[in-house]
């Protein structure tokens, strides 16, 4: 796996991801076009040697780590939207140790099985990659990365996917200097049968991740959730 996920014991992460196969949408409505990356369903839990293999190595750069955080949340009625929106604009989830600007909010229903849409269409779009810093394939993994918070008041799921887009690239013999990776690669990857998986990480308010979205797939899900929930994300 050349996912790394920070984290002290394995103990802090029990019972709190899960780790499954990946598909193309095909024919599932709500996708922009069955090419799209979505999760199988088979999802079983992250056993400790799994977890051991996430692990950071010495030359692991902290913009290619996924981090666990959390936040303390003000009081919030259970469907007060207003008040949430209006928390995340003055909310410094790092109390400052961490440059960022807030990027955007999203509210999303239970039961979806990935959240992002296409704005221009108001299709899913299933894991990919962000392309916020447009850095080539040679640079990708000093990308910025995002924060994101759950604020509540249903679980949401951060899904990611256990390669990262340059290994997918070298696979597909993208790997040239200057070669832009995008989610297309990620959907050509699977498209030819290479193996992926995908870690599914439970959110519950309050809680969040830092997480390199420009370099590994990813996406939120919302699919065992009983309530809509809010998202805030932070680019930093």
């Amino acid at each position: 796996m050349s996912v790394r996920l920070l984290f002290d014991r394995f103990d802090d992460i029990r019972g709190r991801i899960d780790i499954g196969d990946v598909r193309q949408a095909g024919d599932v409505p709500g996708y922009d076009d069955g090419t799209a990356i979505i999760p199988q369903g088979n999802w079983m839990a992250l056993s400790k040697e799994e977890a051991e293999g996430l692990r950071p190595t010495v030359d692991t750069l902290p913009s290619m780590t996924v981090e666990l955080v959390s936040q303390d949340l003000p009081a919030f009625t259970s469907d007060d939207l207003p008040g949430r929106l209006d928390a995340a604009t003055v909310l410094d989830p790092l109390a400052g140790r961490w440059p960022r600007r807030r990027l955007a909010c999203a509210a999303s229903p239970p039961g979806q099985l990935t959240s992002t849409e296409d704005s221009t269409t108001g299709h899913r779009i299933g894991l990919h990659v962000d392309n916020f810093d447009q850095q080539p394939y040679s640079t990708r993994q000093d990308s910025r990365r995002r924060l994101c918070l759950n604020l509540g008041p249903g679980t949401r799921y951060l899904l990611v996917g256990d390669l990262d887009i340059k290994e997918i690239c070298r696979v597909l013999g993208c790997d040239q200097d200057e070669y832009y990776p995008h989610t297309d690669d990620l959907r050509r990857y699977a498209a030819e049968g290479h193996p992926l998986r995908c870690l599914r990480i439970r959110l519950d308010p309050g809680e969040g991740y830092i997480a390199p979205t420009e370099f590994l797939p990813h996406d939120g899900s919302t699919s065992d959730a009983r309530t809509w929930s809010l998202a805030a994300f932070w680019l930093g």
